[in-house]
């Protein structure tokens, strides 16, 4: 039952915060709402507080709902430990973010060696130098997960502080924690090594990187070689190649864009190269006996060949879950017989303990324990999950705010699966995937419109317009 507009009621200051309590999630029942005839659900008190224009359409509360941390972290940061580190100011090193990126956490170089070998090195923030385990610092990221990244804001697992302290390129001279891999012209890895370093960074954006592998320029070009070579060895190993699109959410109070995210080959070289530095590092730990949080991955549930936009939709429903461990495991997906992440210690806990493993071995501290590992997986993930949860439930309300701005716009979709009567279609420039009632087959190409946006229910229908 909807209240008529013409019987909007007028809320008290203490009716209004009770609503709003129930709208967040923090309180399950409402008189207010009873005796409004309302159903006493967050979706309903969001609705009702649209209405009564004490919320207006920019307001999110699914991650306070599902007590995802809103508050940055100001606990304070040192400075560096003074301790030896190996010098590569002298190698040029990049990282290539999306433009805008606050917080680069990485960066890639090569250096010639010889035998014909090529020593691929990827530079990773120095996080754990001032996060250490037992910290307060290390105890707030693992009490968070992950950084949270929504549409209007991004509230970090660490302090601003600590991202530029130590995020490369942010500085002329970075400490890092560098992850390289001996390289022969077929791809394979003929020795890995973790080092503490020092290392000089430039910044680039994808696009900016693409020009200069497209202009000839090296190590642009060779970085292309060795990734491509790693991808065929890793797919005829199993790994899974899946290519959905992706999109970028932004929004304010004034509205909100989603832009469809362009695939230059130098972001899959730059992905090629952080999924060989995680197979590094989990190799170097394997190699120490060091217990890490190793990512693994059942096999496929079933073989989906195909290159559509529906085999890749499909094949995607075929992975597991990633499971994290303190013993190494096959990652199917990735088509690896180890694995860790180790590239992301500003924005991922789990990548940060296995940084601080790393640095243990490294600086002869006393490592953690496999239990203890186990431990930071089972809260970090779950903290993690909720703060994944947020961000997708986020850029779903600011997705169908863009999409209620301009209702005569015609999407191109594609059905990606049906199940009986029902389909789902995937609509490409939003990433946005909903169910239509069609007797049409997978692959079929559609026009829709969108129509009946509801915010508080997220929500949303197609209308196939033509044909």
């Amino acid at each position: 039952m909807t209240v008529p507009s013409s019987a909007l009621p007028e809320l008290t200051p203490a009716q209004r915060t009770e609503v709003e309590l129930v709208a967040r999630g923090k309180q399950e029942k409402s008189r207010t709402l009873r005796d409004l005839a309302q159903p006493e659900t967050p979706e309903a008190a969001h609705a009702l507080l649209l209405r009564l224009g004490l919320w207006d359409e920019a307001r999110t509360p699914y991650a306070d709902r599902l007590g995802a941390t809103l508050q940055p972290v100001t606990l304070e940061v040192s400075d560096f430990p003074e301790e030896e580190r190996l010098d590569l100011t002298h190698l040029d090193s990049y990282a290539i973010d999306d433009e805008g990126n606050r917080d680069p956490d990485d960066a890639v170089g090569i250096e010639a060696l010889d035998g014909g070998l090529t020593r691929l090195w990827v530079h990773v923030a120095d996080v754990a130098a001032l996060a250490p385990a037992g910290s307060p610092l290390d105890e707030e990221a693992r009490s968070r997960g992950a950084t949270l990244y929504l549409p209007d804001r991004t509230i970090g697992m660490l302090p601003d502080a600590l991202v530029e302290r130590t995020g490369l390129g942010l500085t002329e001279i970075t400490p890092a924690l560098s992850i390289s891999l001996d390289l022969n012209e077929e791809g394979n890895a003929e020795a890995v090594d973790v080092q503490l370093t020092r290392v000089r960074v430039t910044r680039l954006t994808y696009t900016q990187a693409q020009e200069r592998l497209e202009a000839g320029e090296e190590p642009f070009v060779t970085l292309a070689r060795l990734a491509r070579a790693s991808r065929e060895l890793r797919e005829a190993e199993g790994a899974l190649s899946i290519d959905l699109p992706e999109v970028r959410v932004k929004a304010d109070a004034g509205g909100a864009t989603v832009t469809p995210l362009p695939k230059p080959e130098m972001r899959a070289v730059v992905q090629e190269c952080m999924t060989l530095a995680g197979w590094a590092a989990a190799i170097y730990a394997d190699d120490h006996g060091l217990p890490l949080p190793f990512a693994t991955q059942d096999a496929p549930t079933r073989d989906v060949q195909g290159d559509t936009l529906g085999a890749h939709w499909a094949r995607r429903k075929t992975l597991a879950r990633t499971r994290f461990q303190p013993a190494p495991g096959p990652h199917h997906g990735m088509g690896l017989d180890l694995y860790a992440q180790a590239t992301s210690p500003m924005r991922r806990y789990l990548d940060l303990v296995v940084h601080q493993q790393l640095r243990a071995h490294l600086t002869g501290a006393e490592p953690l324990s496999g239990k203890a590992v186990a431990a930071r997986v089972a809260q970090a993930q779950m903290n993690a999950d909720t703060t994944r949860q947020a961000e997708r439930l986020s850029r779903k309300h600011h997705t169908l705010r863009f999409v209620a701005a301009q209702p005569e716009r015609e999407w191109d979709a594609v059905v990606v699966e049906r199940r009986g009567p029902q389909a789902t279609l995937l609509i490409p420039d939003l990433a946005l995937d909903l169910p239509l009632s069609t007797p049409v087959p997978v692959g079929t190409a559609l026009k829709v419109r969108l129509t009946d946006v509801n915010l508080p229910a997220l929500t949303v229908r197609a209308r196939v317009v033509g044909g």
